[in-house]
């Protein structure tokens, strides 16, 4: 049973939210998600529990899925630390004849499945038992509820026996289908109580973005809509952001009535993918939590906070890990992914100790693409570069927060960059290198500053001064002439630089030590060392990088100089773009550059690359 469970079966339980994300459903998506369908919620699971540290409810739907895919589901969720899974019967494809003979709702008969090893689940029930049945108590299962009815049985008694069944096998808890009638919602919890279902009951929350879009949804899921929603949003039906903002307060009273009722204590919004409606509700509601460094111990896990500058990751194999390379800091799925073969305690820990065990996993953990863009999207996000100029350039308007995002660097530019922005610029603009990662130098900063701190407040955080860019060999080579001379610029500067040809340099004696470029120091613990450079790392970097290239470039070789993607590749290989990239993949090096100074406030990594 998970602590989330536990915590909101207290009478005492603060509100709480929780969030869903799903594809629109068209006859197009609902193909490609049933084609997909157990990779996908996997997929998504790994994500947010092993990347991003975000616990996770995975959907699991048992219809036209065969039982061999079932349990590779379930095998992915459990490996990766989900707990939590969502256990519904699902739809057929339009089109498709449904394997049901029911609803959602039903009885629960007999078997787990065919020996064949196909899955002949007819109903949620089935499967709630079947995974109780091979898991026991390790996720806490929830199962699907129909406040207004459920569209293909009209009987509401039965519907409510139906759902006391699949509690029966198991479900710990309910989430509902949108509605927006609280009374009757009222109503129906009072039903279910009688009939002695006593799990947690969360209602599904829909916010409204459209009138059009709110109606379809009502019509479709078979919702009644209050006259006080169609008396307040249909005269302004034709103004999106009066809807918005009328449907957003209709919401957030409802939810208030909800909340107020003592019937529940947490609700689940339907997101449908956007961001802003569902932020706005838990803004007017006061349930967005707020990040404090003071907090000692975590209230969902009732574990400690993490002491490192990422977000920690769910999945146990990773419960210890305390240390990463810097090169992954702006694609740390790319990272967990190459690093999710490693056993538990093969994760560094405190120091990284030996670098060289165990490897990093080959880049098709990664997927078929090491961009996280498809070919459209890269498409249209960062055009057809022809020029080095062209590739620096959209460099600057990452850092100047234009683009959220470039093919080596998945997340947006943090905030650390403004001490260090107007350098970076200078150098991209005026063609000496392409920055592909960086930090600034800090000594010494409280660890509640922001931008810069991390772990408790009563700590203090340092770091070296870090960049990595690529630039020509023969600039590369007067690079290293400079490095070699011994000055007060450069006596405190380390590198480590790679080629796609296998080449690499450095100026640091061979079995050297990693090096800590991020630390920090805290009340009662051992200096934290979170991030390092060092050798084998970088090499393994160096080939992901050479192959994003590659990939980049790959785009180009099928795409039109319109910038549309064309199938006849033999035809476009020629086109600047791919040519450009295939240079800086045969000509440019990887290099990345240390101040070991930290103390100093001078810019010695800049005064240098100004020179060659």
């Amino acid at each position: 049973m998970t602590v989330w469970i536990a915590c909101i079966k207290q009478p005492s339980r603060p509100s709480s939210m929780s969030r869903g994300t799903q594809e629109a459903a068209t006859p197009q998506t609902e193909t490609r998600m049933q084609q997909t369908a157990a990779r996908r919620p996997t997929r998504s699971c790994f994500t947010a529990q092993s990347v991003l540290g975000l616990e996770t409810c995975m959907h699991l739907t048992c219809t036209n899925m065969s039982l061999a895919a079932i349990d590779a589901a379930l095998e992915q969720a459990h490996a990766s630390g989900c707990h939590n899974i969502l256990a519904l019967r699902g739809d057929p494809p339009r089109g498709q004849p449904s394997t049901a003979s029911s609803s959602e709702s039903g009885s629960s008969g007999g078997g787990n499945g065919s020996s064949d090893g196909d899955c002949n689940f007819k109903f949620a029930a089935q499967l709630v038992r079947y995974i109780r049945s091979k898991y026991g108590n390790h996720f806490a299962i929830g199962v699907a509820g129909y406040p207004e009815g459920d569209g293909e049985q009209a009987d509401q008694r039965l519907l409510l026996q139906h759902l006391k069944e699949k509690v029966e096998c198991g479900a710990d808890f309910i989430i509902t289908q949108m509605f927006y009638d609280v009374d009757n919602f009222l109503r129906w919890v009072h039903g279910l109580r009688e009939v002695g279902v006593t799990v947690p009951i969360i209602p599904g929350i829909m916010p409204i973005s459209t009138y059009a879009a709110f109606l379809r949804r009502c019509s479709w899921c078979g919702v009644r809509v209050p006259d006080n929603f169609l008396q307040r949003l249909a005269p302004v039906s034709d103004d999106d952001e009066l809807v918005r903002e009328i449907g957003t307060q209709l919401v957030v009273d409802m939810c208030r009535r909800l909340l107020e009722s003592g019937v529940v204590s947490h609700l689940h919004l339907y997101t449908m993918n956007l961001e802003r409606p569902p932020l706005v509700i838990l803004e007017r509601l006061g349930l967005l939590p707020e990040a404090s460094a003071e907090q000692s111990i975590d209230t969902f896990t009732n574990e400690p906070p993490a002491v490192v500058p990422w977000r920690r990751s769910l999945n146990p194999q990773r419960r210890n890990e305390e240390v990463r390379p810097i090169f992954w800091k702006s694609r740390p799925y790319s990272y967990v992914a190459r690093t999710s073969q490693w056993a538990a305690d093969e994760f560094p820990n405190g120091r990284f100790g030996d670098s060289s065990s165990p490897a990093f996993g080959d880049l098709d953990l990664c997927g078929s693409t090491l961009l996280r863009q498809s070919a459209q999207r890269s498409l249209e996000l960062w055009a057809m570069p022809s020029s080095i100029r062209d590739v620096a350039m959209l460099v600057v308007a990452y850092l100047q927060g234009e683009l959220r995002c470039l093919p080596w660097s998945d997340t947006p530019v943090s905030s650390e960059v403004d001490v260090i922005r107007r350098q970076l610029i200078a150098l991209n603009e005026q063609q000496l290198i392409v920055t592909i990662n960086s930090q600034p130098q800090v000594n010494g900063l409280r660890s509640n500053v922001k931008g810069f701190g991390w772990g408790p407040s009563d700590g203090y955080v340092y770091q070296k001064q870090y960049l990595e860019f690529l630039l020509p060999r023969a600039r590369f080579e007067r690079l290293q002439q400079e490095l070699s001379k011994t000055n007060e610029t450069t006596s405190s500067l380390t590198y480590l630089a790679a080629d796609s040809h296998g080449g690499w340099w450095s100026n640091q004696p061979d079995g050297a030590k990693a090096t800590a470029v991020t630390w920090g120091v805290f009340p009662g613990r051992e200096v934290l060392q979170p991030t390092i450079v060092e050798k084998i790392s970088f090499l393994a970097w160096r080939d992901e990088f050479y192959r994003i290239l590659q990939d980049w470039r790959d785009i180009f070789v099928h795409a039109s100089p319109d910038g549309d993607q064309c199938d006849n590749g033999s035809a476009q290989r020629e086109n600047p773009s791919a040519k450009l990239m295939q240079l800086m993949i045969d000509d440019y090096v990887l290099v990345n550059l240390i101040d070991n100074d930290f103390v100093s406030v001078d810019d010695k990594i800049f005064e240098l690359l100004m020179k060659i």
